[in-house]
């Protein structure tokens, strides 16, 4: 049995006519009548009867109506109850995130709900190559995604909300011979040893543009695809690398230095990805809304390495550009 036929005998009930009940349920007669045959043959009983000019119900169509009445009711409540999960800013949230992203966002994420009557986080780093942040929204409410600006857009089976262009520097140690530089092109790396990630990984091919415009092959030393262990590597060592500016928390690495290329200015986007029907829930927009203040704040933290002063090493003096 079919919901609007269920309706059509209510109204019929109710309103004590076929007319009647179309005008109700805003739709022609005969659709009524059509509902109706079609109800009863499912019944296999006569449901209706005519009682004078008006259409008066059996005891087997009276039966049903209140059979039908109940069935509104479930429904009502089912409704109220997916409209109540889709407004709660408490239901529970998963958020998926690659590893420097996750260093950056989830601890002051979690903090920010602490003492709030917030939806409860569930929080997962997933190390996957850029193709790949997509299908995680199959098993995320929120995925932390980053994807070079010269690659392929995201697919639209998802929802995408942009969180910032993220920079990405030359990083070296405070005593590298580049340390002292506000910025520099490709042709200063020549000779240089690398930290790169693995390859595959969108900054591999990033680095590698880097050793073509200097005019050499890259030097790779280390790969290392988590920014925070290849950013120990380099403030200590004498390699360089390419490190994202905003995610990277150089406050645990005091002798890191981020040095801005002038050409190319490279960059990659910083999304968070969703299924379309989950921005229906009130939870998943608000942690959407707190990710995108946090971002504001690592942007404004990270300023810009190359100003005169912030050389990104205490006591370091911003020199000439190469």
């Amino acid at each position: 049995m079919e919901l609007g036929q269920l309706r059509a005998l209510r109204e019929v009930q109710a309103r004590g006519s076929i007319a009647a009940a179309a005008l109700a349920l805003h739709v022609t007669a005969s659709s009524v009548s059509q509902q109706l045959a079609a109800l009863q043959r499912k019944a296999g009983t006569a449901l209706t009867y005519k009682l004078g000019r008006r259409t008066a119900l059996t005891p087997a169509g009276l039966a049903l109506c209140r059979a039908a009445a109940d069935v509104e009711v479930a429904l009502a409540r089912a409704d109220a109850a997916v409209e109540s999960f889709r407004e709660s800013t408490t239901e529970p949230v998963s958020v998926a995130a690659f590893h420097s992203a996750g260093l950056a966002f989830f601890g002051p994420l979690a903090a920010m709900f602490a003492d709030d009557a917030g939806p409860s986080l569930r929080f997962a780093d997933q190390d996957v190559a850029q193709q790949d942040f997509p299908a995680l929204t199959a098993d995320y409410d929120v995925v932390i995604a980053h994807r070079l600006p010269n690659s392929p857009p995201w697919p639209n089976t998802v929802a995408v909300t942009p969180l910032a262009l993220e920079p990405l520097d030359i990083a070296v140690g405070a005593g590298h011979r580049l340390a002292g530089l506000t910025s520099l092109d490709p042709g200063a790396l020549r000779g240089e040893q690398w930290v790169s990630v693995r390859q595959g990984f969108p900054l591999d091919g990033a680095i590698e543009m880097i050793g073509t415009l200097a005019g050499e092959e890259v030097d790779v030393a280390h790969r290392i695809n988590e920014f925070f262990v290849a950013a120990s590597v380099v403030e200590n060592g004498r390699y360089v690398s390419l490190m994202p500016r905003y995610t990277v928390n150089r406050s645990h690495f005091p002798r890191l230095v981020l040095i801005p290329l002038r050409e190319p200015a490279l960059g990659r986007h910083i999304d968070l990805l969703t299924r379309p029907e989950a921005l229906e829930r009130g939870a998943v927009r608000r942690v959407i809304a707190e990710l995108g203040a946090i971002m504001a704040g690592l942007v404004d933290d990270a300023g810009n390495p190359g100003a005169a002063g912030t050389s990104g090493a205490a006591g370091l003096p911003a020199t000439d550009t190469v």
